[in-house]
């Protein structure tokens, strides 16, 4: 792999950038050196995938300007849309972050992230405080029933940390206060009271989101089954996934009666209040496995253990 610098020969660039030329060429030729063939292909691969990036984030922006010179306009006009823009593009919006370029701080970005999982959060009778963003680490905390509740892990290890890794990928760490303590059954013991079934929750480290096809078309106040065994429900606007199988008698919950936000098994007449992280409205030891649920960009994604 040899590289080759526009203008850059004898008598090119002075200073820093005849340097960073230098260097450059001076790591290439080290690159090439290098007696492992393996080691040598990686290297290469990598110099080349990184290149390959800057020169994706070139294109965008340039097709970003050109965009905004064709419509015209107000001279201010173009900045702002070309800015909106190029912040709202995954490649570009990689590269001012790795440069501290990104117009948006980290804290407004953490906060955005954390307006998109609410939902999620209220339909479990809950919400999310960020204390603090210091030193690179964002603070948390969980507020109303959420806090120490059965669906808090899934909530913590996949809903907010997807959300913040999109929005905020530069984020150095993660405090939560108010997060379930493990149950005594993932220590040996027998479950707590009201807690689910051990394995029923998303476990850190073990989630994969997939993409629900047609589940942003689910009307208000309809149940539908799901593809991964998943069953549903639209519960006024809110798009709220559980496992297909009822709690109490092990049958599937999608063809059941579904008013207001409770969901009525059709085999043992068991109600469960989906807004309430599926909790059973008769038998308080009893409780839904809900799945964590993201809707953005006109998508819907689910959580599951793979």
């Amino acid at each position: 792999m040899t590289a080759t610098v526009p203008g850059a020969g004898a008598g090119g660039g002075a200073g820093a950038e005849s340097a960073l030329v230098e260097r450059v060429q001076r790591l290439t030729a080290e690159l090439e050196a290098l007696p492992d063939p393996a080691a040598r292909a990686c290297g290469e691969q990598l110099a080349a995938a990184v290149v390959q990036l800057y020169g994706e984030g070139l294109e965008r922006i340039f097709g970003a300007l050109e965009r905004a010179l064709d419509e015209g306009g107000d001279a201010a006009a173009p900045v702002a849309v070309v800015r909106d823009e190029l912040v709202a593009d995954g490649v570009v919006a990689s590269l001012l972050l790795i440069h501290g370029l990104y117009p948006v701080g980290l804290e407004e970005r953490v906060r955005a992230a954390l307006d998109e999982v609410r939902p999620y959060l209220a339909s479990h009778g809950g919400d999310v405080e960020l204390l603090a963003v210091q030193e690179g680490v964002a603070r948390l905390r969980l507020v109303g029933s959420c806090r120490g509740c059965a669906a808090s892990a899934s909530t913590l290890e996949a809903v907010v940390e997807q959300a913040l890794e999109q929005a905020a990928p530069d984020l150095l760490g993660l405090d939560v206060e108010g997060a379930a303590p493990p149950s005594p059954a993932a220590a040996g013991g027998a479950p707590a009271p009201g807690a689910p079934a051990p394995g029923a929750l998303p476990v850190a480290g073990a989630t994969t989101w997939v993409q629900l096809d047609g589940a942003e078309r689910i009307e208000r106040g309809t149940l539908v089954p799901a593809d991964d065994g998943l069953v549903v429900a639209n519960v006024a606007g809110t798009l709220l996934a559980y496992r297909d199988r009822c709690a109490g008698c092990g049958a599937a919950l999608h063809d059941g009666l579904l008013l207001g936000g409770t969901l009525t098994c059709a085999a043992c007449g068991r109600a469960y209040d989906l807004p309430r992280a599926g909790r059973c409205r008769d038998e308080d030891a009893l409780q839904l496995d809900p799945i964590p649920l993201l809707r953005e960009r006109g998508a819907v994604r689910v959580a599951l253990v793979r």
